[in-house]
């Protein structure tokens, strides 16, 4: 694999609970774990279900679109509960997708907290249809002690994202595209970034 494929991370920005306005999402193309390539954003709703489309729309558009070799997202969900279909974007973009898990998830609470949510059933259909979630162990020279995260995938084996995941990883736990999406984010939003990404 070449060290200096490009990759898309996505993230979303700061956002209150309960906030109304449309809460910015980041799109960052490194090469490899290297550098930063180009920015992109768009907005989306907050517990909305506009997430997909709002991200097949903004990589579509995208110049840059050939040259991505894959998409990772800060989680299955972006804006709170806003859910995002990583088998539609794959489907709709043609470039494989990585979902970053920082913890296991808890499905029985995600489930309670669908509950009270508009469509909330599609949106739990949509987290179980990201398919099977695996581990990868993190390790670099820059990483006192071994971690780990986890990951989905979708339109790529598991093998070429563990591999990516390899290529992407150089500072903590968080592959650099998606790190450098947080830092972003958050500095627009917040005047400054908060917090480890």
């Amino acid at each position: 694999m070449k060290q200096q494929i490009r990759i898309l991370g996505i993230d979303d920005s700061f956002f209150e609970k309960n906030q109304t306005e449309p809460v910015l999402v980041i799109g960052v193309i490194c090469r490899g774990g290297e550098y930063m390539d180009k920015l992109l954003s768009t907005h989306i709703t907050p517990d909305g279900i506009d997430a997909t489309q709002k991200i097949i729309e903004m990589i579509n558009r995208s110049g840059s679109k050939d040259q991505i070799r894959a998409i990772m997202l800060d989680g299955i969900a972006l804006g709170g509960f806003n859910v995002v279909n990583i088998n539609s974007i794959y489907e709709n973009t043609k470039i494989p997708v990585i979902v970053i898990i920082r913890k296991l998830p808890d499905l029985k609470k995600i489930e309670q907290a669908l509950i009270n949510i508009a469509d909330g059933e599609k949106r739990l259909k949509v987290i179980k249809s990201a398919g099977k979630i695996y581990e990868y162990q993190v390790t670099h020279k820059d990483l006192k002690a071994p971690g780990k995260i986890y990951f989905q995938i979708s339109g790529l084996s598991e093998d070429k994202a563990r591999a990516i995941l390899k290529l992407s990883i150089v500072h903590g736990l968080i592959p650099e595209p998606i790190r450098l999406a947080h830092i972003i984010g958050q500095g627009i939003v917040l005047g400054e970034s908060k917090g480890r990404a």
